[in-house]
């Protein structure tokens, strides 16, 4: 009986450790967020131009993220992509929320409960016309825009900031954002 509740309480112990963990993503080490960051002028439509592939975005195109002000102060996601298979869209609505100071690009992110992935964003056009994020790891970046176009200047700064971070840039995905023929 002792070593039952004993083990209940490791259990209870080391799933208490993974909530918290889940709760509280790390920005991966080597990863430096921007600051200064104004979340006002990041708010609004977001045109995702590239990715490294994930389980929940795998194979749409036509993707946007766009962010909103909830009254709580914390920010409201909507993810949005064509399914070309299912042939409809789809959407994922989520928070976001600051790691830390909110003068500088390091979110939080929730779709699902209290469950967060990490949101870094770690390169900023100063007119805030595009961005570049990775999230809790190396393996979730995203290249997004203002504008549908990737332009040959983008897509070579986020070579070059994937590089830097030790990501391999071959595992971006470009993202279409122009209706199918």
């Amino acid at each position: 009986m002792k070593t039952a509740k004993f083990l209940l309480g490791i259990s209870g112990l080391a799933l208490g450790f993974a909530l918290a963990r889940a709760a509280s993503p790390q920005v991966p080490k080597g990863v430096v967020p921007v600051k200064p960051f104004d979340l006002s002028r990041y708010l609004g439509k977001w045109f995702e131009l590239g990715r490294i592939e994930n389980r929940f975005e795998r194979g749409l195109t036509r993707t946007t993220a766009e962010y909103s002000l909830n009254p709580d102060g914390t920010v409201r996601v909507v993810n949005s992509g064509f399914d070309p298979w299912k042939g409809r869209s789809t959407s994922a609505t989520g928070t976001a929320k600051f790691v830390g100071a909110s003068d500088e690009g390091a979110l939080k992110v929730s779709f699902f409960g209290p469950f967060y992935g990490g949101y870094n964003i770690v390169d900023l056009d100063e007119n805030y016309e595009w961005a570049i994020i990775v999230g809790s790891s190396r393996n979730y970046f995203w290249v997004l825009s203002r504008s549908t176009v990737l332009t040959d200047e983008l897509k070579a700064r986020a070579v070059a900031v994937a590089l830097l971070l030790g990501i391999n840039p071959d595992a971006i995905h470009w993202i279409p954002q122009e209706k199918p023929l």
